[in-house]
């Protein structure tokens, strides 16, 4: 090998040690090993290393752009609460953990085949820990099949996960300017994918209840000392009137629970799970400020006092903070209403916690305190114009917060609906079906301008792009031609040994750096190992997708498995237990099956 392919393999080894180590970004990695083989490429002369503008070029790619877009369309759905309409008739109310696993599964899987798995998974979260609450089991048997049936619904369709798009991305690069440039359908992957998605899941089903620990998280839903006192009215043209406590899913809410509903003049303690909802009844809540968020985004509930709508900026913008009253305040020892708190501060007090004690009174009666902790509705202005002044001790922001567009939900639906099918039908490519989708995101009012600036993943972004810069690298230097050779050699001039060569050694740079890099990686090396052998590249492509897609067996393979550690108490060595077999499982399906579909 000439100096420049040695120079990008140690600095891609240096990559994968510092990755495995977990001690550092995976986007500060990234960037860096880019940066170093573009300060040597300025530094020597050579045209074999990546100059400024190849580097760049990866960050400009169809694929990286259509994962950027795509997160303002889920953006708009998680604003409206569209996808909740959907999650939470499919959920159902299970009795056993297996009939959780499965009414769990099938529909996370469904809705990440249309979704980047990150957010779907962020979105179920909070749903899990209620169905643990409620069947009184560990969150650990739950989590990891939340973040595997995200992770098998991905590999379905195109636009699944990220890394389809992006090696999708690079497929099209690659391609054009042939006479044959390549492009896939919407359900190519669906051929391969479908299958290995079922028999996925068909084995965290059946095998899970021994493979997952039982363990408990690190921190619990009511280790919070702060417990809340909110109230809540039904809406008298909502779904919930006439609901059961049952039925309407607030019996048993994770960190929350009903402790009175007041009816006209009465007033029903130890509320009953078959009570049935009346309009207007008011639903006295404690719990921590985490559920208290949730509660605020549950349709048909509005908050009961009525200064909410009476602030100056428009609900859709506004945000829960949490305030801490400080004894120079001028409304210690006065009524929240008749200190006129709106007025002072335009925010209003949603709920009030003050060191656990229950407060038996309205939230316009309570009597403020010093050390009183307030939940408000305001601008996100208010932390700053407040952080300063002596009235509180503390104030922060929550974050995603801000009150849902219920009314909007069914609008982000259709709007998703129609990328879909536009893109499967391919009278658009992908890329412009998620532009526009996006657009009518914002320009319908689903999410704001703001929000859809912060709802992209900028770390995963930046990941993607370097990657690509640096897969373009080891094409350029000859790295990819000597592994590919490497490869063939192993595996000799048999393409189906080939095949699975390269599916393995992609399924293990994905658990030990991240999905989208070991695409951006093997995807050079992949192409050419199909020239070599003179076969159709396809298989070897969709091959990528799926090994990438598809790592089980450590926390750091997945962004989603990384997302489930923490709250289902996890160790590594209970992703080894479960992933290790079903990494296998799924080579086994995908090496067997690809061929078939896509022959050589």
């Amino acid at each position: 090998m000439i100096w420049e392919a040695w120079i990008t393999l140690g600095v891609v080894a240096g990559m994968i040690a510092l990755l495995a180590s977990n001690r550092v970004s995976t986007d500060l990695v990234f960037f860096a090993g880019l940066a170093l083989l573009v300060a040597l490429a300025e530094i020597t002369g050579t045209t074999r290393l990546p100059s400024t503008a190849a580097a760049v070029a990866g960050f400009g790619n169809e694929g990286l752009i259509t994962v950027a877009v795509l997160y303002v369309v889920v953006s708009g759905l998680v604003q409206t609460g569209g996808m909740s309409l959907i999650a939470q008739p499919l959920l159902g109310r299970p009795r056993t953990v297996t009939a959780a696993t499965i009414r769990l599964m099938f529909p996370v899987a469904g809705v990440s085949a249309f979704l980047n798995n990150t957010p779907a998974v962020a979105m179920f979260l909070p749903v899990v820990s209620d169905l643990c609450r409620k069947l009184h089991i560990s969150p650990s048997k739950l989590f990891i099949p939340l973040s595997y049936a995200a992770i098998l619904g991905g590999v379905c369709t195109l636009i699944g996960t990220s890394t389809n798009l992006v090696v999708h991305g690079l497929l099209i690069e690659a391609t054009r300017g042939s006479d044959a440039p390549a492009r896939l359908g919407m359900f190519d992957i669906t051929w391969v994918g479908l299958p290995c998605a079922l028999a996925g899941m068909a084995f965290v089903v059946l095998l899970g209840r021994w493979l997952l620990p039982q363990r408990k998280a690190p921190i619990s839903l009511g280790d919070d000392p702060r417990q809340y006192t909110v109230e809540m009215i039904v809406d008298p043209a909502s779904a919930l009137v006439g609901q059961s406590i049952e039925q309407a899913g607030l019996r048993h809410l994770p960190g929350l629970y009903l402790m009175e509903i007041h009816r006209g003049q009465d007033v029903l303690s130890a509320v009953a799970p078959r009570e049935r909802l009346a309009a207007n009844d008011r639903l006295v809540f404690v719990g921590i400020v985490e559920s208290v968020v949730d509660l605020q985004k549950v349709r048909g509930l509005t908050p009961a006092t009525n200064q909410v709508f009476k602030l100056d900026s428009p609900r859709a913008e506004r945000r829960l903070i949490e305030a801490v009253v400080s004894d120079a305040c001028p409304l210690v020892g006065k009524s929240i209403r008749g200190g006129r708190f709106r007025n002072t501060y335009n925010a209003a007090v949603i709920a009030v916690a003050r060191g656990g004690e229950r407060i038996a009174r309205k939230v316009g009666d309570i009597v403020l305190r010093a050390g009183d902790t307030l939940l408000l509705e305001a601008h996100p202005s208010f932390v700053d114009e407040q952080r300063n002044r002596r009235d509180f001790y503390l104030v922060s922001a929550i974050d995603d917060s801000a009150p849902p567009r219920h009314e909007r939900a069914w609008i982000a639906l259709l709007i998703l609906a129609a990328m879909v099918v536009v893109a499967a039908l391919s009278w658009l490519t992908m890329l412009n079906a998620a532009m526009l989708a996006a657009v009518l995101m914002i320009v319908t009012g689903c999410c704001s301008i703001s929000e859809a600036r912060r709802s992209i993943d900028w770390e995963v972004l930046i990941v993607i792009g370097a990657a690509l810069g640096i897969g373009a690298a080891m094409s350029t230097t000859g790295v990819a031609d000597v592994l590919a050779r490497e490869i063939i050699t192993i595996a000799g001039p048999r393409p189906w040994l080939a095949l699975l060569a390269v599916y393995a050694v992609t399924l293990v740079l994905t658990e030990l750096m991240s999905n989208n890099a070991a695409a951006a990686l093997m995807f050079p090396i992949t192409m050419a190992t199909a020239a070599s052998l003179t076969v159709n590249y396809m298989p070897f492509v969709i091959i990528i997708m799926i090994a990438a897609s598809c790592g089980f067996a450590t926390p750091i393979g997945y962004q989603t498995n990384l997302m489930v550690y923490g709250p289902g108490g996890y160790r590594f060595s209970d992703y080894l237990r479960i992933g290790v077999p079903l990494d296998l499982l799924i080579m086994a399906i995908a090496v067997t099956l690809t061929p078939v579909v896509f022959p050589f």
